[in-house]
């Protein structure tokens, strides 16, 4: 195993008590990821069912980043919560595209505008269908 030359910095900041905003610099590849997950598990944990993730400063991202994102995803849609994705940088946003996750994953060129994307959204589960 070696070490990364970038570590992985996840920055957390709560602009709501129910969203997290996870600023996120380096690479998130297979040596990071864990790193990243144990921050989004924490918030998770804590009560936030809406994740902010400003890639702005990833230069790279492999499967594992993705993987993580999207099981994420998965997670909030279930509490209701949503992920979105802020500020890509074009190489991360070519894989996001490349893979689907961008269509799945909401991508936002802001704080802002990721926040009204939240406050757009309904608040019923998706998942529980009326009997």
């Amino acid at each position: 195993m070696h070490t990364a030359q970038d570590p992985l910095s996840v920055e957390v900041t709560l602009p709501r008590e129910d969203v997290a905003l996870l600023t996120v610099e380096g690479y998130l590849d297979v040596d990071t990821a864990t790193e990243f997950q144990h921050h989004l598990a924490n918030q998770l944990h804590h009560g936030r069912r809406h994740f902010l993730l400003d890639l702005s400063a990833v230069p790279f991202m492999d499967s594992s980043g993705m993987n993580i994102i999207l099981r994420v995803y998965q997670e909030a849609r279930e509490l209701p919560g949503s992920v979105h994705i802020i500020s890509p940088t074009p190489a991360v946003r070519r894989i996001l595209d490349l893979t689907g996750v961008s269509i799945t994953v909401p991508v936002s060129e802001s704080l802002e505008e990721a926040l009204e994307r939240v406050d757009a959204q309904p608040e019923t589960p998706a998942a529980e269908p009326e009997s």
